[in-house]
């Protein structure tokens, strides 16, 4: 019973991906809707997510640094790690677009709304383990 106590998030993980969620469902929601405007107006889907993908990011960069990891290290480094994890986030949102529309045929929106939420899984655990640490790595500390 222990060892299954040990495997559960703890109490700080949870909220953290509840305040994650709550700023991913804003941003997203908005950003999908004029996602949605822009290619039914004839922008190309890969392009619009382009433009898209960079607002979200540093809007995201905000919130969610002080509101749903609350960290209080480095400004600069946790910045440049945040673009890191970003530029993998988009590069997995663009590959995920190419082999489903391109090369399967799915429907852009579709394809779109799967990877909204396969890009948002991968950039939590990059922000809790990576971006934002709750560790001495903004300090010049070992981890």
């Amino acid at each position: 019973m222990r060892r299954l106590l040990i495997r559960l998030p703890n109490r700080t993980s949870i909220i953290e991906l509840v305040r994650y969620g709550v700023i991913g469902l804003l941003t997203n929601s908005i950003g999908y809707l004029i996602y949605l405007l822009i290619t039914y107006a004839g922008g190309t889907p890969k392009i619009t997510m382009s433009a898209l993908y960079a607002a979200g990011t540093a809007i995201g960069f905000i919130s969610n640094r002080k509101w749903t990891f609350s960290h209080d290290g480095n400004l600069m480094s946790a910045g440049v790690r945040y673009i890191f994890a970003h530029s993998l986030g988009y590069s997995l949102n663009l590959s995920i677009l190419i082999i489903l529309v391109d090369h399967l045929g799915y429907p852009h929106q579709w394809a779109q709304v799967f990877s909204v939420f396969a890009v948002a899984g991968f950039l939590f655990l990059m922000f809790k383990f990576f971006v934002f640490p709750k560790t001495l790595i903004d300090q010049g500390g070992e981890a």
